[in-house]
């Protein structure tokens, strides 16, 4: 069996034309079912659908085979453990900082809200800037706004949202996209099914 671990959401909507072109194709829907392991065409590939920040785990540990993951979550993650052949690059956003609008940049210490917290003090860090870094699993928009925090760090897209919450974005810490990510093991153990799979989807990506 061969085992992908997928998230729900933009990342699973993106990757379902490349799993197609590679012949793979699922036969329930995350969309209306509540199954976490789907069935796909082929009886011995199935997919499993994680939270995002679990896929690398779920993938280093073998509990899956392959994972689709974003380089935030991969980075985050920070393993040696995951062999990373392939960008997909669907899913792409930026990894960025961002306070209210027209806020002035503070000297000295400063509070960051996110939840990529190994992420944050390695950029802040580079920057020689003390940072008080504080973890938070959602709403960060709200950090700024209520006192906790002076900056947010978080995954920004159009930036809709930050400017809906009376926010900006201010510095690029990194460009995101997805990532194929495989077991190390599984790699070995499971070459014959694995790297025409790699191969099918390095010859979307070059179609593309």
């Amino acid at each position: 069996m061969l085992t992908i671990a997928v998230s729900k959401g933009r990342i699973y909507d993106e990757a379902l034309p490349l799993l197609a072109e590679a012949d793979i194709i699922p036969i329930d829907d995350p969309k209306t079912s509540r199954k976490l392991i789907l069935k796909t065409n082929h009886a011995d590939i199935q997919l499993i659908i994680i939270r995002a920040t679990d896929v690398p785990t779920f993938v280093e540990y073998g509990a899956a085979d392959i994972g689709i993951a974003g380089k935030d979550v991969l980075i985050e993650h920070d393993s040696d453990n995951l062999y990373e052949p392939i960008d997909l690059n669907i899913a792409c956003c930026k990894l960025m900082t961002a306070a209210p609008t027209n806020a002035p940049d503070i000297s000295g210490r400063v509070r960051v809200a996110t939840k990529y917290v190994k992420t944050a003090e390695r950029y802040f860090a580079s920057k020689g800037i003390q940072a008080k870094i504080i973890k938070l699993y959602g709403a960060m928009e709200l950090a700024p706004l209520v006192g906790l925090a002076d900056y947010i760090v978080d995954v920004v897209d159009t930036g809709n949202t930050l400017r809906a919450n009376g926010l900006e974005p201010r510095e690029l810490i990194m460009n995101i996209s997805s990532r194929l990510v495989v077991n190390k093991a599984s790699m070995k153990m499971k070459h014959q099914i694995i790297q025409p799979l790699l191969d099918q989807f390095e010859k979307t990506l070059a179609a593309r």
